[in-house]
């Protein structure tokens, strides 16, 4: 592909870098990257994917924008209160970028409709805020061999690693095995988040994905990276893949997917 005069001028500060230029430029463009979740870790990721010029980003997300949102999913502006939030990030997605196709899924992801979703693309990010979704997720993208990046945020904490179909590398279940049990971990609704986190944090998902289309550098494969916002410390945790992981061992005991059930926590106050 030829880049046209207008593209040159909107890529250029990527066309410059040596672990970009042209080529990665155009693995960019014709990039396919799925966003489950149109929240605070997906808003982030969508607008930086859509200004770097991935050619297709899905966003999959089945909630309308509401007020208390607005405090960490900038995608959002006020006027979109009620909006369906897949619409809303479409919008202001092409508004930083008309060469962006972008696909929406106004659904909530299911065992039944996850794999049909997540085989058109490259690399899946998943932007959840519940355990149901974050297993569901590692499981169908380790069954279809398309790699992702989870990431999960909580008061003042962050998380993010990255997986993709190499024998060696850990997946979500080789770190946490099942979904916790009721009163186990609080959801940001009840625990509270800081907005800038999901900022931080659903940046990085986007960089692992620009990482993984362009081949640059290294992914946070074996890796699960942790930031604390209040000492402002990051720090990697190496993560051995588990040889009798429910999901990615050679001999898997789960060989369907699962939708569990949310467990409600109660915050002691």
């Amino acid at each position: 592909m030829a880049f046209t005069n207008e593209q040159l001028e909107r890529y250029s500060r990527h066309i410059i870098l040596k672990d970009v230029g042209v080529k990665g430029q155009k693995k960019l463009l014709e990039g396919k990257v799925l966003i489950i979740g149109a929240g605070g870790l997906g808003a982030p990721a969508a607008m930086y994917l859509a200004a770097a010029g991935v050619g297709t980003i899905g966003i999959a997300d089945a909630d309308n924008v509401d007020l208390s949102n607005l405090q960490r999913q900038v995608i959002h502006t006020t006027p979109d209160i009620g909006k369906p939030k897949v619409e809303s990030a479409k919008e202001t997605m092409q508004a930083i970028n008309p060469d962006v196709n972008v696909i929406t899924y106004k659904e909530f992801i299911y065992s039944s409709n996850i794999m049909d979703i997540i085989r058109d693309y490259d690399f899946v990010l998943d932007g959840t805020d519940n355990f149901p979704a974050k297993f569901l997720i590692n499981d169908a993208c380790v069954m279809a061999k398309i790699p992702f990046c989870h990431a999960g945020i909580i008061r003042f904490e962050g998380q993010l690693m990255t997986w993709v179909p190499e024998s060696d590398v850990p997946c979500y279940r080789c770190v946490f095995k099942e979904p916790p049990p009721k009163d186990a971990v609080p959801t940001c609704r009840q625990a509270g988040v800081i907005g800038a986190m999901a900022g931080i944090i659903g940046c990085l998902q986007a960089m692992e994905a620009i990482k993984y289309l362009t081949g640059a550098g290294e992914l946070l494969t074996g890796k699960l990276l942790i930031y604390d916002a209040l000492t402002n410390d990051f720090r990697k945790a190496k993560i051995p893949k588990d040889r009798n992981c429910g999901v990615c061992s050679d001999n898997p005991s789960i060989t369907k997917l699962i939708d569990y059930e949310q467990a409600a926590c109660e915050l002691k106050k």
